[in-house]
């Protein structure tokens, strides 16, 4: 699925301040600091006084900036949330891992709505209890812009391998949550960091079965994914011959370049051109 919200999401570790600048430019739609699994137990409280400049540096002007706070359930979660309401910016994006419940989204809303009304939430799906739970979590607030389904946690708690198969089925299940709840979804990284070539397949592959968008862990990744999730000038003549062809039929059924099409198709097509080119 295409959509502008988010096509691809760099992550940045807090307690690597050097590498701040360098996510702000690495042209991922959403520039994410991470105060959970990228930063140790011992280095938690000094990751939450340092995130604050990820807001207020000079390169973050004009980009969209998130936080991954530490679990909720968690004594860290507890105090990442009372440090974010004292940051001269308070994120406008938060994402909270491991969500299980509803309730998990619902203590994060209530803490941090107050001084940042505007507060977009993402809950990180990544456990068993998760996925169960993910048709719930997805309808819990309109807060909740998004679900992300992580890999390598899910994989751990499940004993599969962390490979596209074993875990196919889950990745269908956070999806088909997040699209019935009207909310995005977004696809866990892929770690081999130099294997562009992986990327690139694994992108496809999320592409391909309903992720709007992936996180990216090194800026070389972000011009990959964002090429994956973005239609190509082929795709978009496409959806306008299919968006006509239905005008002309009345939005009946009938034949584009050899292929039959009808409502469904129809409203793929308009929905990309109304996202992608408005003057199509």
């Amino acid at each position: 699925m295409y959509t502008r919200y988010c096509r691809s999401m760099l992550c940045t570790p807090a307690t690597a301040v050097g590498r701040y600048a360098n996510c702000h430019r690495s042209g991922a739609d959403i520039c994410l600091v991470d105060l959970e699994d990228s930063v140790a137990p011992q280095d938690k409280a000094e990751a939450r006084l340092r995130a604050s400049a990820f807001f207020t540096g000079e390169s973050a002007s004009g980009r969209r900036c998130a936080v991954r706070m530490s679990m909720i359930t968690e004594p860290d979660g507890m105090r990442d949330l009372l440090a974010m309401r004292e940051y001269p910016v308070r994120p406008p994006i938060v994402l909270v891992p491991k969500v299980e419940s509803p309730r998990d989204i619902e203590i994060v809303a209530r803490l941090l709505r107050p001084v940042r009304p505007d507060l977009e939430l993402c809950a990180v799906i990544e456990t068993p209890r998760g996925v169960e739970a993910a048709a719930a979590i997805a309808a819990t607030s309109p807060r909740l812009r998004a679900l992300i389904f992580g890999s390598a946690d899910y994989a751990s708690a499940l004993g599969a391998q962390l490979r596209w198969e074993p875990l196919a089925q889950a990745r269908t299940r956070v999806v088909n949550a997040a699209r019935a709840a009207e909310v995005e979804a977004i696809d866990s990284p892929t770690f081999q960091l130099q294997d562009l070539t992986a990327l690139r397949r694994e992108a496809i592959l999320a592409r391909d079965l309903g992720f709007s968008g992936k996180i990216a862990l090194h800026p070389r990744q972000v011009a990959v994914i964002n090429q994956v999730f973005s239609p190509d000038a082929a795709s978009l003549e496409a959806a306008r011959r299919v968006v006509a062809a239905g005008q002309r039929s009345g939005q009946g059924i009938t034949t584009v370049d050899g292929v039959m099409v009808g409502r469904p198709f129809f409203e793929a097509s308009r929905r990309l051109l109304d996202e992608f080119d408005p003057s199509g």
